[in-house]
This record gives C-alpha cells, structure tokens and sequence, in this order.
C-alpha cells in the first residue's frame, strides 16, 4: 500500500527536478550535442545489449570492491528501461525502483527525475490509466545508443583493439545520407486503442514471417495485440478479394503485391492514402522511387512500401571463377554460363527459374520480355524505361506478339535446355532451393529469398554468391524489376479503428521497423536510410548491391505494369508459355494465343 501510495502522490507531480536530476539531463544534452557524422556508427541490438552487459558487470564489480564506488540508481535505471526495451519486457515502475538497488524513496525520487527529464515515458496499462509501463523515451534510445558507440571507441583507444573503420559518406537519391545507425524502435507514447488488436493480412514470406517472429516485441511497442493471417501469393489475392466484398474488413491493414496497385484502387478495395493520412509523416522520399512511384494509381498513394525486392540473378562466385567465367553482362553471357556449368551428370545444372504454370511462369515471360527491352503494354518510352503514370487514364493495350516477344519466348526455350529436370514445376520457392543447396550455378529470385543460403552456414552459395540485375539483350538496357510488396488500409475498415490502424502502418513500415527486419533475416528493404544504415550493410552484400542498382535507374516497376488486368494477362502468359514449353505449342503459337487473350481480356473502355 504505501508503493502504491507513494506512486501516487509522485506520478502527477510538477515540482522541478532536484540538482541531480539536472546535472543527468545535462549529461544527456551533451551527449546530444556530439555529431553523429563525428562518431562511429554503433553496431546492431547485440552490440548495444552487449554494452549494457559491461557497464552492469562492470557496476558490480565496483559495487563488490566497495560501496562508495557502486554506480548511482541513475545509471541503474537507464540501463534496465534499454535491457528491457531491446528485449520487449515490460517495466513497471516497481521493477524499475528495484533495480536502482537504493532505498525505495531514494529511488522513486530519482525515477520521477527522469521522467522529469523527459527520459522515461509512461503509457497507461488500464484505461483508468492508474496502472502505467515505463519505456525508454526517442530522447533516451537515441543518446544511449550514442554513449554506448563513444564508450566502445573509448576503450579501443585506451586499452587496443581493431578500430572499425569510418563508414564514407554515402551519396543516394540526389542528397547525402550521412551513415549513422538507425535507432531501435520506440514505443507509442500512448497504446494503440483497437479492440481485439491489430488485424493484419499479408503474404507468405520470409521478411513477413520474421514479423511475426517479432510480434512480442512489436506488440510492446503499440500497446496491442497483433493477429497476422499469412496467404501463398494467390490465395493472397483471392482473401483480399472476399474480404472487400464484405459489409466490415475482417483487417486493419491488408499486404498486395505490387502489380495488384491497379486493381485494388480501381474496385475500391484501397483507401487512398492521402484521405486516412497525411502522407508527409511517412516521408515518401526516403522510399526507393520505384517501390513508392509503384504504389500510385491515377497520381494517388494507396500503400506504403513494406517489401522492395528486386528479383535478380543470383551467380556462384566461386563456380564463375573456377571456370574462368565472368559474371553475365548480356543474355548471350548467360546462356554461355549456363552451358558451361551446366553438369547434370554430377548433379549440378546451369540455372534456375519461374517455370511453374500460372502465375510463376507468367512473371518469368514479362520479367524476360523487359530484358529485350519492351514492356507488355504499348506504355511511352522515357529516360530510363518506359512510362506507367497514365495507365489510370486508360487508352492502354497489350504488346505481346511483336519480333522482341518471340526473341524472349525464344530465350526462355534456350534457358530450358540447361535447367534442372523438374525445372517446369519450380516457383518462388522451388526455384532458390538448388541453388541453395549447390545443385544450380545460377538463379533468378527475389532478394527476399535471400536468406535461404545466406543464413545457412551449410550451404554452398553462402558467402559465395553474386547479384546482378538481369543482364539484358544486347542494345536493351539492364533492369532490376522491382517486386515485393505494400501495405494499405481497407476500404471498409470500420472508421473508429481508423486512426489506429494508420498509426501501426506507419510503424510497421518505419526505418527502425525495417532495419529490425534485417537484422532478425530479411533481405529486402524499401527506404534509402535503411540501407545506408552501417549496421544493414553489415548484415548482407544485397543492400549495397540493390543501392547500387537504384542509382543506375535499374531498378523498374514497369515490366509489371499495375493495371487492373494484370494478375489475368499474368495467369495468361503462365499457361500459354507454359505449353510452349512442354512442347505442344510453337513460341508464335504461344504468343498468338496469349496475345489473343489478352486482348479480350483488357475491356474496351481501357484499350
């Protein structure tokens, strides 16, 4: 009763705080003034948690030496609200008292000092608001983070050590992006109201899937609970569909993929994003341009980038150089390649696709048709690709039976010859296995299947594997199409969740999100900050290698082009080419019939 009492009489107070509280919060403000080009950038979660284990070990140790040298409840404190952040554990305030290891009034001073000091923030746990958790406020988060880089340089310096070199600054998007590290997330200073939680519909993969990995922590950080319903990629679709058709979203926030952006807007499936939100809190130019220009439709915003994954060409470095290759510059290297690596009678074959039936094999024939240099549309040409900001307007018809589609689809039959035998049933996932496992050279996939064998010690591509954009047909340009996915709000989402469920998109979708993601195994990422970020670049050569591709302009959104019929012209192309490659159809039968399709499909209003 008297804790209770005592928090009570304390949690409403404005009394200044006492001198010590001062001389902590100038502490903090100087640690604010050091420049964060001037300091190294810190290293990840562990790094960080791995500080804090030093200063509490080291604590101790004073402490067991004599009692005049213990550490004051100050730095206690600090260190137990950062312990427990960066683990996602609750801090109460009596948790918090107890661990500045000092008489409990001592204590309960000195934890309101701080709160005083704007370093600890309280969020209510009850709605009569008597009950609170504490958390380390951005001001805190992003100063710790700081001492704990200087205290790491600082004991480099006087004791060894092998310094970690400076990071150059790294020029991205038309502006500097200093390489600090990005903090870790921060809790809302007050929880998400949303009855039932957070209703959240996405796809089946790997950076999806460490979100739910991390759904304690990001519980903790909005204050709710989050319910995620994970879909294969046409299924997916098919949910959304049903879900639009009902009177009430069953979701708060909905995933797509990115060619789907037409269609949603266009059924009404979407709210616009600029009607439930003011899209400047999302900061819209640290996104890829291609993943956020991929997420309007008729000049209006309808999802927040959540994925950006380029699908690449992933090469054995190792195999390449064995054999005295270069990696592929042009589609004449890569069959090259594949011939001279292509091995099956010890198990090893050139290369592996999209080949499956449906949809698989329909993005493989688009993906190939804009590496000869031509888009499935009659969509303008421009610097750098081809134009999409019009398709809303209509006046757009399919492009599939021309002399470059029969040179893709032609491509696509050479390809055959050095692939694995079951090669005509491999999709997203089918596809990167082999390759994982050593038994293809080379592969097409998308960056967010990455961690099959760059998080597998066993595996023979880890460590050994290079990137590329697709290399393209000669006087075509290289392009790396962009996929992934975006989150957006329902159409019929209930208007009082509304507010909240815009709150958990901006975080879900926010740097320090991301680089969570990263560091707990995605391999995909959507903002330039997270890549410049030191501690993101550490973790894979992708980041740089994708980074280096948004600055040549290979990244691109129009081989996919979002309109409405595109998941149909898609399913199309998966089964015409599908029998072109089994045999039963001729490449210009298979364009002829995939071309005749797509035009009934495409309706006439739209052509």
């Amino acid at each position: 009763m008297s804790e209770s009492k005592s928090s009570k009489s304390n949690g409403n107070r404005t009394a200044r705080p006492s001198s010590e509280g001062r001389r902590l919060a100038q502490g903090m403000n100087l640690l604010a003034q050091h420049s964060l080009n001037q300091s190294v950038p810190p290293a990840a979660k562990s790094d960080l948690l791995r500080t804090i284990t030093y200063l509490e070990d080291l604590g101790d140790e004073l402490e067991d030496t004599r009692d005049l040298f213990a550490p004051g409840p100050f730095l206690r404190m600090a260190l137990h609200l950062m312990r427990s952040h960066l683990e996602a554990k609750i801090v109460t305030p009596t948790s918090l008292i107890g661990s500045a290891r000092t008489p409990y009034a001592t204590a309960n001073r000195r934890m309101h000092d701080m709160i005083d000091a704007g370093l600890i923030e309280q969020r209510p746990r009850t709605k009569s608001g008597k009950s609170v958790s504490l958390h380390p406020s951005a001001r805190l988060i992003e100063e710790w983070v700081r001492m704990s880089d200087r205290l790491v340089r600082m004991a480099e310096t006087r004791f060894g050590g092998i310094r970690r070199p400076e990071t150059r600054d790294y020029y991205f998007g038309g502006s500097y992006l200093a390489t600090q590290s990005i903090p870790p997330l921060q809790v809302l200073a007050e929880p998400l109201k949303l009855p039932g939680g957070v209703r959240v519909l996405v796809h089946g993969d790997p950076t999806f899937m460490v979100m739910d990995t991390l759904k304690r922590q990001f519980e903790q950080v909005i204050g709710t609970h989050i319910h995620q319903r994970a879909f294969s990629i046409d299924r997916l679709r098919d949910e959304a569909l049903a879900n639009a058709a009902r009177t009430v979203s069953r979701y708060d926030i909905v995933a797509l993929d990115l060619p789907w952006i037409g269609e949603y807007a266009e059924k009404g499936i979407l709210l616009p994003l600029d009607e439930a939100m003011d899209v400047a809190r999302l900061d819209p130019a640290d996104f890829h341009t291609a993943g956020w220009a991929a997420a309007h439709w008729g000049g209006r915003p309808y999802a927040v980038p959540a994925q950006t994954t380029p699908e690449l060409l992933f090469y054995r470095r190792d195999l390449f150089a064995d054999a005295g290759l270069e990696p592929p510059a042009d589609t004449g290297g890569l069959l090259d390649a594949a011939r001279a690596l292509h091995a099956p009678q010890h198990g090893r074959y050139g290369i592996a696709w999209n080949a499956a039936r449906g949809t698989a094999l329909g993005h493989t024939f688009l993906m190939m048709l804009a590496d000869f240099g031509q888009p499935a549309l009659n969509l303008p040409e421009i610097a750098g690709g081809f134009d999409t900001s019009t398709l809303a307007d209509g006046g757009y018809r399919a492009t599939l039976e021309t002399e470059l589609g029969l040179a893709a689809a032609e491509f696509l039959m050479e390809l055959l010859r050095y692939s694995p035998p079951d090669i005509l049933s491999m999709s997203w996932y089918e596809r990167v296995r082999p390759y994982a496992a050593g038994n293809v050279a080379m592969a097409y996939g998308y960056t967010l299947l990455a961690p099959y064998f760059e998080l597998d010690p066993s595996s023979p591509a880890a460590g050994q594997t290079g990137y590329l954009p697709h290399p393209p047909a000669p006087g075509a340009a290289a392009v790396a199409p962009v996929g992934g996915y975006v989150l957006g709000i329902p159409a019929n989402l209930p208007r009082e969740r509304l507010t909240a469920a815009v709150e958990a998109l901006i975080v879900f979708t926010s740097p320090a999100a991301q680089k969570t993601f990263v560091q707990n195994g995605s391999r995909t990422n959507p903002r330039y900050s997270v890549g410049a970020d030191p501690d993101v670049r550490r973790a894979s050569p992708i980041f740089e290698a994708v980074d280096g591709m948004s600055w040549r302009d290979e990244l691109q959104f129009w081989p996919r082009p979002p309109i409405p019929e595109i998941s149909g012209i898609i399913q199309i192309c998966g089964e015409e080419f599908h029998d072109m490659l089994r045999g039963i159809a001729s490449p210009r039968e298979a364009l002829a019939r995939a071309q005749a399709r797509a035009d009934a499909l495409i309706s006439p209003k739209d052509q």
